[in-house]
C-alpha cells in the first residue's frame, strides 16, 4: 500500500513524528505505517527556532539520514516551503523527492520578528497550484498535505476560515488537510463534511481517542513536537533528581 493509499483506510494513519534516525527507526520497529518530520523538533534539537529558522540545507541532511535509516514512507514538513515564491518551493520539495520522500506538510502561515500570521489565502493557493503543475510532469505520487492554521492562530471563525481556506486549496489539486489545534467534536465532523479530501489532525490534550475520530471519517493523525517535548521534559526531571539526590541511581531505575 503506497502512502495516498494509506489516508483511505478504515482507521486513521497514525504517524509518528521524529526528529532523528534513532526515533524513526523506534517508530518503523514498533510497526507504525508511515512517519513524518517535526520542523519543531528537528529545529529545536539543533539549536533553532521553529519557523524556518533552520536552513533547507540542515532539513535536507537530516531527512538524507532518515531515508536512509528506514524503509516506510516518510512526509517531510517543509513549514511554508523556505521561500514565498512557487519556483523555488517547487525545486526544494523536487530535493526531497530525490532524496526518497512521499510526501509534504506544508502550511499556510509565517512567522516574522517571532510572530506567527496567516498567508492570504488566494496567494498561497496560486503557490499551492504553481506546485503542483510543476509535479505533474516529474512526480504525481508525491501526497502534499497542506496545513491551514485559523485553528492554531486562534482566529475570530476559526471553523468558518478553515472551510473557507480548504475549498480554495482544493482548486489546486492537493492530496489532503491538516487542521491543528481543532478539537471540538461538532467543528471536526464539519470539517470532514467540507471537503472528500483526507482530514489530518494533531494531538491535543482534549482530543477523543482514534477509534471515535476514525467514525465520524479523520483520515490521518500526528503526533507533532509533544513527543519531542515530553521526553525533554523526562530528560530535565533526570538532571534535577540527580543533582538532588547526589547519586546516579536515577539513570538505572
Amino acid at each position: 500500500m503506497d502512502f495516498k493509499q494509506l489516508h483511505h483506510q478504515n482507521k486513521p494513519l497514525l504517524i509518528c513524528n521524529v526528529w532523528n534516525t534513532h526515533s524513526a527507526q523506534q517508530a518503523q520497529e514498533l510497526g507504525f505505517q508511515a512517519i513524518g518530520t517535526s520542523s519543531a523538533a528537528i529545529a529545536n534539537s539543533l539549536g533553532y527556532q521553529d519557523g524556518e529558522d533552520m536552513t533547507f540545507a540542515e532539513l535536507c541532511f537530516i531527512v538524507e539520514r532518515l531515508a536512509k535509516s528506514v524503509s516506510i514512507p516518510i512526509s517531510v514538513d517543509i513549514e511554508s516551503g523556505y521561500s514565498r515564491n512557487a519556483q523555488d518551493i517547487l525545486s526544494n520539495i523536487n530535493k526531497l523527492i530525490e532524496l526518497g520522500v512521499s510526501g509534504i506538510n506544508i502550511e499556510d502561515s509565517i512567522v516574522q520578528n517571532g510572530k506567527r500570521t496567516l498567508l492570504p489565502a488566494d496567494e498561497f493557493t496560486d503557490i499551492l497550484r504553481d506546485v503542483k503543475k510543476g509535479l505533474k510532469n516529474s512526480d504525481n505520487s508525491l501526497f502534499i498535505n497542506v496545513r491551514t492554521d485559523p485553528f492554531l492562530l486562534g482566529a475570530s471563525r476559526p471553523l468558518e476560515t478553515t472551510i473557507e481556506r480548504i475549498h480554495k486549496y482544493e482548486k489546486a489539486c492537493i492530496d489532503g488537510i491538516f487542521v491543528p489545534c481543532a478539537v471540538i467534536l461538532n467543528d471536526i465532523k464539519q470539517l470532514v463534511s467540507s471537503t472528500s479530501l483526507p482530514i489530518n489532525l494533531l494531538a491535543m490534550p482534549d482530543m477523543a481517542n482514534f477509534e471515535m475520530l476514525g467514525n465520524i471519517g479523520i483520515k490521518r493523525l500526528s503526533m507533532g513536537n509533544w513527543l519531542y517535548d515530553k521526553l525533554n521534559r523526562s530528560y530535565v526531571d533526570s538532571l534535577k533528581c540527580i543533582q538532588k539526590e547526589g547519586t546516579f541511581s536515577e539513570l538505572f531505575t
